[in-house]
């Protein structure tokens, strides 16, 4: 049997290959984990690493006492509500700077700076601004994705083939012509991966944003299970639930590529 596959450089698999080693992977992490962790006297101590048995019980505690639905539709909510003011924003604002010079050459070094911004360190001024409820937490969320959104289209925008450009004015395109039948379609079509991976963002500072005026969310049930009750288990398992909201978000967004 050639299995010389698996080793290849940079070889591709099929899909096939590509979730049988999806399934082994996932087996080999779960025997690790446990050998770490299982036994009269694990390697990792369970109160720091709780063994996987733990954390699968932990998931039907969530469910029973933690209301676990609806912490997380409060939460998707929230990450819904803060990536759609961000696209909204980002893509107008970003196709302004990046097509006009008069702008680019007044806000580029201003777009550049932003991405430096400690976004946790910003919460105080959110909560001045916008209060302590929803509205601040959304506003928070989203301006975490459009400081990283808004320097990318920018960058698309620079990346439209000349040879478009070209066309169109041979054509005698009209400058709004111009806009809509080759900067637009060509800029959103390489966006949508890049909103697809900004997806992350948001899930990266709901904690922060949920533990103001604690009104619910998985980010608030980690806060209370590992800040105030010690339940590393529980911990874990909502880490695990966002990866998978991740994971399962991601594919989704993939169908309109």
């Amino acid at each position: 049997m050639d299995l010389s596959w698996l080793i290849a450089l940079r070889g591709n698999l099929t899909k096939r290959q590509q979730n049988l080693l999806a399934v082994i992977g996932f087996f080999i992490f779960i025997l690790a984990w446990a050998a770490l962790t299982m036994g009269s006297n694990p390697i990792i101590p369970r109160n720091i690493f709780p063994d996987p048995k733990r954390v699968f019980n932990a998931f039907g505690e969530l469910f029973t006492k933690n209301e676990l639905i609806k912490n997380v539709s409060r939460s998707l909510g929230l990450n819904l509500g803060g990536y759609i003011k961000a696209v909204a924003y980002a893509i107008p604002v970003g196709f302004a700077i990046g097509l006009v010079p008069a702008l680019r050459g007044a806000f580029q070094k201003l777009v550049d700076a932003i991405r430096f911004l400690p976004l946790t360190a910003l919460t105080g001024l959110f909560i001045i601004w916008f209060g302590i409820y929803s509205e601040q937490k959304i506003n928070f969320l989203a301006f975490g994705i459009f400081i990283y959104l808004l320097p990318i289209v920018i960058q698309r925008i620079d990346e439209v083939d000349d040879v478009y450009l070209k066309t169109v004015h041979t054509l005698g395109a009209s400058y709004w012509q111009t806009i809509f039948t080759v900067y637009l379609p060509s800029v959103l079509s390489r966006l949508s991966d890049d909103i697809r991976i900004l997806t992350a963002i948001s899930w990266t500072y709901i904690i922060v944003a949920e533990t103001s005026a604690d009104q619910g969310g998985i980010g608030s049930l980690i806060y209370r299970a590992g800040q105030r009750l010690g339940r590393v288990d529980i911990t874990i398992a909502c880490l695990i639930i966002i990866m998978l909201i991740g994971v399962f978000s991601g594919s989704y967004l993939c169908l309109f590529r």
